[in-house]
Parts: C-alpha cells; structure tokens; sequence
C-alpha cells in the first residue's frame, strides 16, 4: 500500500484536489481551462449525471447523442495539468483505498478545448487550430522517468538551434498528437499546426508590460520558424503537458483551439463565446 501523501483522497473516498469518485468520470473527456466553460457545454448536454467542483476543477458528466461524456476545468498552466490527468487517471486505473495499479489499464480519449493565440498572418482571429504536435516550454515532462520514446526530439533540437535558446531556460520538448484523434476531425476545416505550451501568459509569450522579455523578437521567430514544411500556428498553455502525461500514462490526447488573438496582425475577438459553442458542437458531434 502507498504511502497516504503519494494518492491523496478526501474523506467520501473521491481523489483528492478533483474531489471525483471513479464512477464520476466518462472514458471521454473534454477539458476546458475556464470553469464557466463547463456549465456552457454541459447545457449542450442531456442527463447530466455529475456536477461536482473543488477550486479551479468543476465537472459534468453526462450524455450527447447517447455518448456520455465528462467537461471538466483545468485552470490555467501546465502546473494544473499535471494534477488533472494524473489524478484522472488514478480514477480509472488505480485502486484508490489500496493504491496499486489495476491489472487491465483503461486508456481515457482526452480533447483540450482552449483558447489560444495565432502567431501567423494567415490565421485570422476566429479559426481553429488542430494542435498536431505541443511543444513545451513549461519544463513538466523533464520531472518523470521514461519520456524519450515519445518525444519528437529532431522537431525540438531544430527549433532550440533556430531560436539560440539560452541554457537558463528548460529544454524544450516536442509531443505529438493522437494519431487516431488526428484522423477522426480531419473531416473538419481546422488549421494543422505546431503549438507552443508556454508557462506563462506575458514574457513567456513575448508580452511587455513593465518588464521585458529574454528576447523582444520571438514571436516573429516563431512565425518564420519552419521544421519540414511544418509551421508554428498558436500560443497557449497546457497541451504540452497534456501530450506528454497522457502518452506516458496510455491515453489518447488532442488539442482543437480557437485563436481569439492573432499577435502578428493584433486582430481580437471579444465575444468568442458563439464560436466556443460552435466548436464544442462538432467535438461533441465526433466523439
């Protein structure tokens, strides 16, 4: 039996910072970072079983088109990620009073729907973005054993050159999506791109309020930036770690973000809820 700090639960017997017990959860899950989110799908949603929340992570589960399916909140950054799938899949492959592993694995289906920003001309504010491989600058995944075999290590070597990476900072990694979830939304019209993972919302992203950034010209180097006739399309922060966690635990994971902010033209999409919903609708549609 583990140690009572390693898989921490609350007093029902739920995982500890979710507040979810096992049955809770669906074997799809959509993860959005605001908790508003939440409630706005599961009103797309019908026989809404589970409404639970404990800080930044409110839940829903229950049934679109007779699929079930779990909405839940993350928070922002890869720091929240960390906690999500892990304990995500601690619901579905652990024994939570004993805390071993279960003999048959369970192998969740993990879709990010976010907002993000476009770091090409050619990706106008209100577009989507397929996120086919996340490159983290987050740092996460240098913390767990065993990461090489998934990562895409010729992609991150390239662009570390390109960008004259300071050895002060994380190495960045590259992960590449589900292929199987890659194919099932490739009957949508989403821009396929490369996605930076960052750990933080203004220098991490090349924003300058009072203080500058390491290096006041990266955003145009990541729109010129090109690995194989493969671009750079957006900012966000949590699919890295998404990527990255749930390929090590066996999961499968995707990313389909709307740009609201295009930082190379400045073009802003204020009310980007309509086109939230809108994305939601085909997600929930393929699942």
């Amino acid at each position: 039996m583990q140690k009572q700090t390693e898989l921490i639960t609350n007093k029902d017997g739920s995982i500890f910072h979710l507040n979810l017990l096992p049955g809770d959860i669906a074997s799809n899950i959509i993860i959005v970072g605001d908790p508003g989110r939440v409630d706005m799908l599961a009103d797309m949603m019908k026989e809404v079983r589970v409404r639970k929340e404990n800080r930044e992570f409110r839940t829903a589960t229950g049934t679109f088109d007779n699929n079930e399916v779990t909405v839940i909140s993350s928070g922002i950054g890869t720091d929240n990620i960390d906690i999500l799938v892990n304990e995500l899949d601690a619901l579905v492959n652990i024994d939570l009073k004993t805390g071993i592993s279960k003999e048959e694995l369970v192998s969740l289906t993990i879709i990010r729907l976010g907002t993000s920003g476009g770091l090409r001309a050619d990706i106008p504010a209100g577009s989507c973005v397929l996120t086919e491989t996340a490159i983290g600058f987050d740092g996460l995944l240098h913390f767990y054993e065993g990461y090489d075999w998934i990562l895409d290590t010729g992609l991150s070597d390239s662009l570390v050159e390109y960008l004259e990476w300071p050895d002060t900072l994380s190495y960045p990694y590259a992960v590449n999506a589900n292929k199987e979830l890659v194919e099932l939304f490739n009957s949508e019209n989403f821009t396929h791109g490369i996605t930076i993972s960052t750990p933080g919302f203004y220098a991490p992203q090349g924003r300058r309020l009072r203080l500058e950034t390491f290096d006041n010209e990266i955003n145009n180097k990541l729109s010129e930036f090109t690995y194989r006739g493969r671009t750079i399309s957006n900012y966000e922060m949590e699919s890295s770690a998404i990527y990255g966690l749930s390929a090590l635990l066996g999961h499968r994971a995707l990313t389909i973000c709307l740009v609201i902010g295009n930082r190379v033209t400045g073009e802003f999409v204020q009310d980007y809820k309509p086109l939230m919903r809108d994305l939601a609708l085909k997600v929930f549609k393929i699942l």
